[in-house]
This record gives C-alpha cells, structure tokens and sequence, in this order.
C-alpha cells in the first residue's frame, strides 16, 4: 500500500527495518554485558569498564535506535490506516503491543545497567542469562505478525 508516502513508502520501510536491526542488535548486547559486568568483582576496573560499555551501547546504538524504529513504524502504521480506523490491522494491533513490551524490556535492561553501576545488583547471573531471551522471542512474534499478517 503506498498511501500518504507514495514512492516514499519503500524506503521508509527499508529505513525501519535497518534501525529494528540495530536496535535488536544492542538489546542482544547489552543483556550479555550485564551478566558480564555482574560476575565482576563491585568497584574493580573490570566492572568500571562494564559500566562504560553499558553507557556507550546505549547512549550511540539503543535508544537512538528505538526513537528511529518508533517514528518510521508509526509513520508507517498511519500510512496503512492504523489511526484512521481501517479495518484488517489485527495484526498491526498485536504487533505493536509486543513492540510496546520489547520498549519495557529495552527500559528494564537500561535500568538494571543503572542499578549495576552503583553497584546494587538484584538478580543472578543465570536469571539474566534466561531474561536475554526476551527480546529473541519477541521479535520472533512481531516478524511473523509482520510477514505472514495473519489476521
């Protein structure tokens, strides 16, 4: 459907899917740093550079990624009719909650680097190797919404 963006459309999306690549890049990321800044002794070199790692893959690469993916897949969604009402969007509707839950997740983690840093983790190391597999289970889910448009 070309709609409000015309010839546009093609590379918008295209331009979606790089930044939903990068930005899943750096959720696979930064869940592994954390377990690695986690197992490091708190206050040692090795958990200060955890820390600047932390600060820069979300700094450069995640949130600026998100804010990319969230523009251009809104954009999109209106340019299909999601904010006019069109009909047939079920699955939109559903891929957007599981992006909603994947930004929660994207929170969680930013949050939990924050917590690492002042040296007050909550977790164990294997609970946070079983949370890295959030983000591949969801984008799973929104993929397979997005190519197969099931309802």
């Amino acid at each position: 459907m070309i709609g409000m963006l015309g010839n546009a459309y093609p590379w918008m999306k295209a331009a979606h899917l790089i930044f939903v690549i990068f930005w899943m890049a750096g959720l696979f990321m930064l869940p592994r740093y954390l377990v690695y800044h986690q197992e490091a002794a708190i206050g040692s070199p090795e958990a200060a550079q955890w820390v600047e790692r932390e600060a820069k893959i979300r700094k450069i690469i995640l949130t600026p990624a998100m804010v990319v993916v969230w523009v251009l897949g809104l954009t999109l969604g209106a340019n299909l009719g999601l904010f006019s009402g069109a009909s047939g969007l079920g699955w939109l509707h559903l891929k957007l909650l599981l992006v909603v839950i994947l930004s929660g997740y994207h929170g969680w983690a930013v949050g939990y680097s924050k917590k690492l840093a002042a040296g007050k983790p909550t977790l164990t190391g294997r609970q946070l190797r079983l949370i890295n597999e959030v983000p591949a289970v969801l984008v799973t889910f929104i993929v397979i919404l997005a190519i197969v448009q099931p309802f």
